[in-house]
Protein backbone atom coordinates (compact mmCIF):
# COMPACT_ATOMS: atom_id res chain seq x y z
CA UNK A 1 0.00 0.00 0.00
CA UNK A 2 2.72 2.63 0.84
CA UNK A 3 4.62 1.88 -2.40
CA UNK A 4 1.51 2.39 -4.54
CA UNK A 5 0.80 5.69 -2.78
CA UNK A 6 4.37 6.91 -3.34
CA UNK A 7 4.29 5.93 -6.99
CA UNK A 8 1.07 7.91 -7.43
CA UNK A 9 2.59 10.94 -5.66
CA UNK A 10 5.70 11.10 -7.84
CA UNK A 11 4.02 12.59 -10.97
CA UNK A 12 2.03 15.07 -8.84
CA UNK A 13 5.12 16.31 -7.02
CA UNK A 14 7.08 16.68 -10.26
CA UNK A 15 4.19 18.59 -11.87
CA UNK A 16 3.91 21.01 -8.95
CA UNK A 17 7.66 21.53 -8.94
CA UNK A 18 7.67 22.37 -12.62
CA UNK A 19 4.73 24.81 -12.30
CA UNK A 20 6.47 26.60 -9.42
CA UNK A 21 9.78 26.61 -11.26
CA UNK A 22 8.38 28.26 -14.36
CA UNK A 23 6.80 31.15 -12.35
CA UNK A 24 8.61 34.35 -11.44
CA UNK A 25 8.41 35.78 -7.91
CA UNK A 26 8.66 39.58 -7.47
CA UNK A 27 9.02 41.56 -4.24
CA UNK A 28 6.94 44.76 -4.49
CA UNK A 29 7.61 47.68 -2.10
CA UNK A 30 5.07 50.54 -2.09
CA UNK A 31 6.92 53.86 -2.37
CA UNK A 32 4.41 55.75 -0.21
CA UNK A 33 3.61 53.31 2.60
CA UNK A 34 6.63 50.97 2.45
CA UNK A 35 4.35 47.91 2.46
CA UNK A 36 5.95 44.80 0.98
CA UNK A 37 4.02 42.26 -1.11
CA UNK A 38 5.03 39.28 -3.22
CA UNK A 39 3.52 38.33 -6.57
CA UNK A 40 4.18 36.10 -9.54
CA UNK A 41 2.78 38.75 -11.91
CA UNK A 42 3.66 42.43 -12.03
CA UNK A 43 3.97 45.08 -9.31
CA UNK A 44 1.80 48.22 -9.25
CA UNK A 45 3.17 51.37 -10.94
CA UNK A 46 3.73 53.08 -7.57
CA UNK A 47 5.83 50.19 -6.19
CA UNK A 48 9.41 49.22 -6.78
CA UNK A 49 9.95 45.66 -7.96
CA UNK A 50 12.82 43.32 -7.08
CA UNK A 51 13.17 39.86 -8.53
CA UNK A 52 13.27 37.23 -5.77
CA UNK A 53 12.95 34.02 -7.75
CA UNK A 54 14.22 34.38 -11.35
CA UNK A 55 12.85 32.31 -14.15
CA UNK A 56 14.60 28.97 -14.63
CA UNK A 57 15.91 27.62 -17.87
CA UNK A 58 14.73 24.38 -19.41
CA UNK A 59 17.91 22.61 -18.26
CA UNK A 60 17.40 23.77 -14.67
CA UNK A 61 13.78 22.62 -14.75
CA UNK A 62 14.79 19.17 -16.06
CA UNK A 63 17.55 18.88 -13.42
CA UNK A 64 15.18 19.78 -10.56
CA UNK A 65 12.59 17.36 -11.91
CA UNK A 66 15.21 14.58 -12.01
CA UNK A 67 16.40 15.39 -8.45
CA UNK A 68 12.83 15.37 -7.14
CA UNK A 69 12.15 11.99 -8.76
CA UNK A 70 15.36 10.49 -7.31
CA UNK A 71 14.57 11.85 -3.84
CA UNK A 72 11.09 10.31 -3.90
CA UNK A 73 12.51 6.98 -5.09
CA UNK A 74 15.12 6.97 -2.31
CA UNK A 75 12.43 7.74 0.26
CA UNK A 76 10.30 4.91 -1.11
CA UNK A 77 13.24 2.46 -0.91
CA UNK A 78 14.03 3.58 2.65
CA UNK A 79 10.42 3.08 3.75
CA UNK A 80 10.33 -0.37 2.14
CA UNK A 81 13.60 -1.34 3.90
CA UNK A 82 12.30 -0.11 7.27
CA UNK A 83 9.05 -2.04 6.80
CA UNK A 84 10.99 -5.21 5.93
CA UNK A 85 13.23 -4.81 8.98
CA UNK A 86 10.18 -4.30 11.21
CA UNK A 87 8.53 -7.44 9.82
CA UNK A 88 11.71 -9.44 10.44
CA UNK A 89 11.94 -8.15 14.03
CA UNK A 90 8.27 -9.03 14.65
CA UNK A 91 8.81 -12.54 13.30
CA UNK A 92 11.87 -13.06 15.52
CA UNK A 93 10.02 -11.83 18.60
CA UNK A 94 7.06 -14.10 17.84
CA UNK A 95 9.42 -17.06 17.37
CA UNK A 96 11.18 -16.30 20.68
CA UNK A 97 7.86 -16.14 22.52
CA UNK A 98 6.73 -19.46 21.00
CA UNK A 99 10.01 -21.15 21.99
CA UNK A 100 9.74 -19.81 25.54
CA UNK A 101 6.14 -21.01 25.78
CA UNK A 102 7.18 -24.45 24.52
CA UNK A 103 9.98 -24.70 27.09
CA UNK A 104 7.60 -23.68 29.86
CA UNK A 105 5.04 -26.26 28.75
CA UNK A 106 7.66 -29.03 28.56
CA UNK A 107 9.26 -28.21 31.93
CA UNK A 108 8.03 -30.68 34.57
CA UNK A 109 6.36 -29.35 37.70
CA UNK A 110 8.81 -30.32 40.42
CA UNK A 111 6.37 -29.39 43.20
CA UNK A 112 3.99 -32.21 42.14
CA UNK A 113 6.61 -34.87 41.50
CA UNK A 114 6.73 -38.09 43.58
CA UNK A 115 10.21 -37.14 44.82
CA UNK A 116 8.84 -33.88 46.24
CA UNK A 117 5.98 -35.65 48.03
CA UNK A 118 8.37 -38.22 49.50
CA UNK A 119 10.80 -35.51 50.67
CA UNK A 120 7.97 -33.56 52.29
CA UNK A 121 6.80 -36.66 54.13
CA UNK A 122 10.35 -37.43 55.34
CA UNK A 123 10.87 -33.86 56.57
CA UNK A 124 7.52 -33.90 58.40
CA UNK A 125 8.46 -37.12 60.21
CA UNK A 126 11.83 -35.73 61.34
CA UNK A 127 10.27 -32.43 62.43
CA UNK A 128 7.65 -34.25 64.51
CA UNK A 129 10.38 -36.36 66.12
CA UNK A 130 12.37 -33.25 67.03
CA UNK A 131 9.24 -31.64 68.49
CA UNK A 132 8.74 -34.65 70.76
CA UNK A 133 12.37 -34.48 71.91
CA UNK A 134 13.33 -30.77 71.84
CA UNK A 135 16.52 -31.34 73.83
CA UNK A 136 17.89 -33.89 71.35
CA UNK A 137 19.73 -32.54 68.32
CA UNK A 138 18.59 -34.10 65.03
CA UNK A 139 21.12 -33.23 62.27
CA UNK A 140 19.04 -35.17 59.74
CA UNK A 141 16.39 -32.41 59.82
CA UNK A 142 18.63 -29.95 57.99
CA UNK A 143 19.60 -32.59 55.43
CA UNK A 144 15.95 -33.45 54.83
CA UNK A 145 15.12 -29.74 54.49
CA UNK A 146 17.70 -29.25 51.74
CA UNK A 147 16.63 -32.43 49.97
CA UNK A 148 13.00 -31.29 50.02
CA UNK A 149 13.99 -27.90 48.53
CA UNK A 150 15.93 -29.61 45.76
CA UNK A 151 13.12 -32.04 44.91
CA UNK A 152 10.28 -29.49 45.09
CA UNK A 153 11.96 -26.42 43.57
CA UNK A 154 14.18 -28.04 40.97
CA UNK A 155 17.87 -27.35 40.37
CA UNK A 156 17.34 -23.72 39.34
CA UNK A 157 15.17 -22.79 42.31
CA UNK A 158 17.47 -24.64 44.71
CA UNK A 159 20.46 -22.73 43.30
CA UNK A 160 18.69 -19.42 43.98
CA UNK A 161 18.01 -20.41 47.60
CA UNK A 162 21.63 -21.47 48.12
CA UNK A 163 22.80 -18.16 46.68
CA UNK A 164 20.56 -16.27 49.12
CA UNK A 165 21.86 -18.35 52.03
CA UNK A 166 25.45 -17.63 51.06
CA UNK A 167 24.73 -13.89 50.96
CA UNK A 168 23.17 -13.96 54.46
CA UNK A 169 25.81 -16.23 56.01
CA UNK A 170 28.18 -14.21 58.26
CA UNK A 171 31.78 -14.21 57.20
CA UNK A 172 34.30 -15.52 59.73
CA UNK A 173 37.65 -13.81 59.75
CA UNK A 174 40.51 -15.67 61.43
CA UNK A 175 42.83 -13.26 63.24
CA UNK A 176 46.27 -14.73 63.88
CA UNK A 177 47.27 -14.67 67.53
CA UNK A 178 50.28 -12.53 68.28
CA UNK A 179 53.11 -14.35 70.01
CA UNK A 180 54.15 -12.75 73.30
CA UNK A 181 57.48 -11.04 73.17
CA UNK A 182 60.16 -12.90 75.14
CA UNK A 183 60.83 -11.36 78.53
CA UNK A 184 64.23 -9.70 78.68
CA UNK A 185 66.74 -11.43 80.80
CA UNK A 186 67.48 -9.50 84.00
CA UNK A 187 70.73 -7.61 83.89
CA UNK A 188 73.11 -8.58 86.62
CA UNK A 189 74.44 -5.69 88.72
CA UNK A 190 77.85 -4.40 87.79
CA UNK A 191 80.58 -4.31 90.40
CA UNK A 192 82.22 -0.97 90.97
CA UNK A 193 85.03 -1.83 93.41
CA UNK A 194 86.23 -4.59 95.76
CA UNK A 195 88.19 -4.86 98.96
CA UNK A 196 90.10 -7.88 100.17
CA UNK A 197 86.93 -9.44 101.55
CA UNK A 198 83.92 -7.68 99.88
CA UNK A 199 82.81 -6.34 96.45
CA UNK A 200 80.25 -3.59 95.92
CA UNK A 201 77.94 -2.83 92.97
CA UNK A 202 76.63 0.51 91.69
CA UNK A 203 73.70 0.43 94.14
CA UNK A 204 75.97 -0.12 97.13
CA UNK A 205 75.08 -3.77 97.61
CA UNK A 206 77.93 -5.84 99.14
CA UNK A 207 79.03 -9.26 97.93
CA UNK A 208 81.45 -11.28 100.12
CA UNK A 209 84.49 -12.54 98.28
CA UNK A 210 85.36 -16.23 98.25
CA UNK A 211 88.86 -15.67 96.95
CA UNK A 212 90.68 -13.65 94.33
CA UNK A 213 88.16 -12.94 91.53
CA UNK A 214 85.59 -15.33 93.06
CA UNK A 215 82.10 -14.59 94.38
CA UNK A 216 79.40 -16.81 95.92
CA UNK A 217 76.73 -17.33 93.17
CA UNK A 218 73.36 -19.19 93.11
CA UNK A 219 75.09 -22.44 92.03
CA UNK A 220 78.08 -22.05 94.27
CA UNK A 221 81.27 -20.10 94.03
CA UNK A 222 81.91 -18.63 90.58
CA UNK A 223 84.30 -16.30 88.90
CA UNK A 224 82.89 -12.91 88.06
CA UNK A 225 82.89 -12.26 84.31
CA UNK A 226 83.18 -8.68 83.12
CA UNK A 227 82.84 -7.27 86.59
CA UNK A 228 79.18 -8.39 87.02
CA UNK A 229 77.77 -10.04 90.14
CA UNK A 230 76.57 -12.51 91.03
CA UNK A 231 78.23 -14.36 88.17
Amino acid sequence: MPSRVLRSLVPCAVTLLCVAAQGQVLRCTDARTGQVTYTDGACSPSATAREVEPRKTEDEIRQERSQATEALERKQQRMQAEAAAQRLQNEREALRQREQADRTAQRPDAARSPQCLQSRRRLRELTDAQAREPLVHHPAVEIAQRQMELDCLGPEGYAEIEKARAAQRPQIVMVPQARPAPAPRPQRPRLTHCTDFTCFDAQGKAYPRAGPGRLPGPDGTCRSAGGRAPC
